[in-house]
């Protein structure tokens, strides 16, 4: 088993409209013969376009007030699905695949966030008039779009020790982080004077309305950000001094949460920005306990060749074994389908808690040391497990450099990505269909 699905996994549901209840994304989803875009060889047909403004109203469900006008959201969400697209066309042309059984263990992993089987999931989508297939796909689309930013990030973005021993210095001396949110009046490469002058001006009008307390800044975000975190409100999450771009960075200092300063002209456009909230660093990022186990596994896998049913009648024979005196390395080594542990006797080493998922971790802390679990089921498949031992282990000083790089390193592929986004978009074919006009949004790149 690994560590890095759950994580990957859990990425994915964060950005794709397959994190919605089900019933959500069955909302007028009637097949739609209509185009909403051609994107170079490819196209955005109606009814997918209005699946994903249905997830995204679903999220702001008694904050209606907060979304822009329908023909501005749908024009939103419709640029978002234009990116997938794009992203994955890249991807594919760059050799990244999504096998069949990666695909299953992600549809099974999403069943059982529903509280359901793959089963279950196929008969509730029919039900809500969802071809499986299609479903299917777009979560298959979620994961390579994730693959490509991963991919990205291990050939572009590095970040030295001395950017970390620095950062925890900056840390150190200014005390404090900051949570932050933005909004960004974009200018495209090379804008003319009178681009220039309308961002200017629509920069300086959203200021006004903060002012006068007409919009909230979130709200102000979703309806006028040209961001792609404006239908997240703007959030920025938390950072350290050195991390706020320098126009802001000594001014930040200053300001008391809820203030917001701009529009300052920087490289992608006009920005706000406004400080949420402001927390001590070294009490954020100071000594921190955990609880790791060392624990041995026996795994039943579930997928198209073996049944949950079979699945589950194997996996209580082996804890009978196991009850009536059989050793538990010997059955692991012997029954397991666990490759990767299999041949140690189903030993994980020492881990923390939830580096298997929430349903493992609980397993294993309602154990004690020396006891086996009964069997429960994950998105593998069927498990039993046996605690060898406990320890708590301080992971202070190295999690917080951990924390200072993945931090440095998130900064750094949001920037480049970004920039690599508006890159794919601008050499893209992209023509938005409307009744039975066209609009063309870009050229099509020159041969």
């Amino acid at each position: 088993m690994t560590k890095s699905f759950p994580v990957l996994l859990a990425s994915l549901l964060a950005v794709s409209s397959v994190s919605a209840p089900l019933q959500v994304l069955a909302q007028e989803a009637q097949p739609l013969d209509r185009i909403a875009a051609v994107v170079d060889e490819d196209v955005i047909l109606q009814s997918e376009l209005q699946r994903a403004i249905a997830n995204i109203k679903a999220q702001y469900a008694g904050r209606e007030a907060q979304l822009p006008p329908d023909d501005v959201l749908s024009r939103q969400v419709l640029e978002r699905l234009v990116l997938v697209k794009l992203q994955v066309a890249r991807a594919q042309g760059s050799g990244i695949r999504v096998s069949d059984q990666e695909l299953t263990q992600a549809m099974n992993a999403i069943a059982q966030q529903n509280g359901s089987t793959l089963d279950a999931l196929r008969q509730r989508l029919a039900g809500d008039g969802i071809d499986f297939n299609d479903f299917r796909a777009s979560v298959r689309d979620e994961i390579t779009v994730q693959r490509l930013r991963q991919s990205f990030a291990q050939s572009r973005i590095s970040v030295s020790e001395g950017e970390v021993d620095a950062a925890l210095k900056q840390q150190a001396d200014a005390g404090n982080q900051f949570h932050l949110a933005h909004i960004l009046v974009a200018l495209p490469d090379g804008a003319t004077a009178e681009q220039i002058a309308t961002g200017q001006k629509k920069a300086d009008g959203v200021k006004a309305l903060l002012d006068k307390g007409e919009l909230d800044f979130n709200a102000a975000a979703v309806r006028y950000s040209d961001s792609p975190n404006a239908l997240e409100g703007g959030d920025l999450g938390w950072r350290t001094l050195d991390e706020i771009p320098a126009a802001f960075a000594q001014t930040m200092q200053q300001m008391k949460p809820g203030e917001v300063v701009g529009p300052i002209r920087g490289p992608s456009g006009f920005q706000l920005l406004k400080l949420v909230e402001v927390r001590d660093a070294s009490a954020a990022a100071g000594t921190h306990t955990v609880t790791e186990y060392h624990g041995r596994h026996i795994l039943v896998r579930v997928d198209d060749a073996q049944s949950d049913a079979a699945a589950k009648a194997k996996i209580d024979t082996l804890r009978a074994r196991i009850a009536g005196g059989a050793d538990f390395q010997q059955v692991a080594k012997e029954s397991s389908e666990d490759t990767n542990s299999k041949g140690q006797g189903g030993d994980l080493g020492w881990f923390p808690a939830d580096a298997f998922g929430p349903a493992f971790g609980q397993q294993v802390a309602g154990i004690q040391d020396g006891g086996v679990s009964q069997p429960f089921r994950t998105d593998a498949g069927w498990h039993i497990v046996q605690r060898v031992g406990t320890r708590q282990t301080d992971v202070g000083s190295d999690n917080q450099r951990a924390q200072i790089r993945e931090t440095i390193g998130r900064r750094k592929l949001e920037d480049e990505y970004n920039r690599f986004l508006q890159e794919l978009r601008g050499e893209a074919y992209v023509s938005f269909r409307s009744g039975d006009r066209a609009e063309n949004t870009a050229t099509p790149p020159q041969s």
